[in-house]
């Protein structure tokens, strides 16, 4: 096939955009194109929501173009954003193009900390995020991240406290640190329709969920509100946790949440000296269910001092900092991205939205 301008446009405007699974050309993503002998200059536009998969797209890319034009020398690929705005979700107005909730069958599993990392491994990457403690007996939000203070309006909304960049709600910041919550059903349920409906999110890309642990109330309420894109469902990888995991997967199930895939924590313990590591609570427990249960396996976070300490100290972000533990967490990132493009791209009419079937 000749190298031309026109040509090019044309196999760019056939690839599939990894937020939509529609290709480019629909909303004009390929943004300018140009041929001199046998190099090729493309721009094309992405979304922030894509933002972990740009590396991926890229390398697809010009092994594609490669593959259709072998006599191209050199391929120079420029990605910009593309602007697309999340439209708002129902009733509630929530302006997310995707709801991510976190949970697990027990408590002490680490929870809290997947979430935090997850929300933190997508902004780190480029994505709009923001992040709701919607474990209301028990928020650990505010201490894995050191954020203090009381939320105040803007407008006729709540605005959300900021974590470096990242809105981020808890009750844990409207009630006293030694104040138990003892709330009925019907009170959950309006404190978890503020959250959602009265904050002023702004866009997001993503809003993550640390959800309370078990099987309760609140994953039918949220439910109920805004269609969540899929629960990631955490787990240590001894059976005794497997066992509730698959508590968690039937609870989600049964409200209609989709299955976004399973993390495995504590799944050993890596030495920060020696880098050696130890399965304490045995190995590949949750990755083996998930291959059962044919659910997408999105990594394993090992035991790490670095993790538990800069949780105490409310620097929890430091952890991206620790080359033994960062890959972990931004792996998890990376696969619960591409496990929605690959969702958006099957769809037999791709949505304007990524949902998991």
């Amino acid at each position: 096939m000749d190298v031309t301008k026109e040509a090019i446009i044309a196999f760019a405007s056939d690839l599939k955009d990894p937020e939509t699974g529609r290709p480019l050309s629909v909303s004009n993503q390929v943004k300018s194109a140009s041929v001199n002998g046998t190099d090729v200059q493309l721009e094309i536009g992405l979304t922030s929501f894509s933002s972990p998969l740009k590396s991926d797209f890229a390398s697809d890319l010009e092994l594609r173009l490669r593959s259709a034009f072998p006599s191209v020398s050199r391929v120079d690929l420029k990605l910009v954003e593309h602007i697309r705005p999340a439209q708002p979700m129902g009733r509630v107005g929530l302006t997310a193009k995707a709801v991510i909730a976190v949970g697990s069958g027990k408590g002490g599993v680490g929870k809290s900390t997947v979430a935090l990392s997850l929300a933190l491994a997508l902004k780190r990457a480029g994505c709009r995020v923001g992040l709701l403690d919607a474990d209301v007996y028990g928020p650990s939000i505010p201490q894995l991240t050191g954020v203090r203070g009381q939320v105040s309006k803007s407008g006729d909304k709540i605005a959300p406290l900021d974590y470096q960049g990242m809105p981020l709600i808890s009750i844990g910041f409207m009630v006293p640190p030694d104040q138990a919550v003892i709330w009925r059903g019907p009170m959950l349920h309006s404190a978890i329709t503020t959250f959602v409906q009265s904050v002023d999110w702004g866009q997001l890309d993503y809003l993550i969920i640390d959800m309370p642990p078990g099987t309760g109330d609140i994953a039918l309420s949220l439910s109920q509100l805004i269609p969540i894109t899929g629960a990631v469902v955490v787990c240590t990888p001894q059976e005794v946790a497997l066992i509730d995991a698959i508590k968690a997967v039937a609870m989600f199930r049964q409200v209609k949440i989709p299955i976004a895939g399973v993390v495995e924590n504590m799944s050993g313990f890596l030495c920060p000296d020696c880098n050696n590591r130890h399965d304490i609570f045995g190995k590949g427990g949750a990755r083996e269910y998930a291959e059962q249960a044919g659910l997408p396996f999105l990594g394993e976070i090992p035991i790490h001092v670095g993790i538990r300490e800069k949780g105490d100290l409310g620097q929890s972000s430091g952890n991206f900092a620790d080359p033994q533990i960062s890959p972990f967490l931004e792996s998890i990132a990376y696969q619960l991205s591409k496990h929605l493009a690959q969702k958006s791209a099957q769809s037999p009419v791709a949505p304007s939205l990524p949902v998991l079937g």
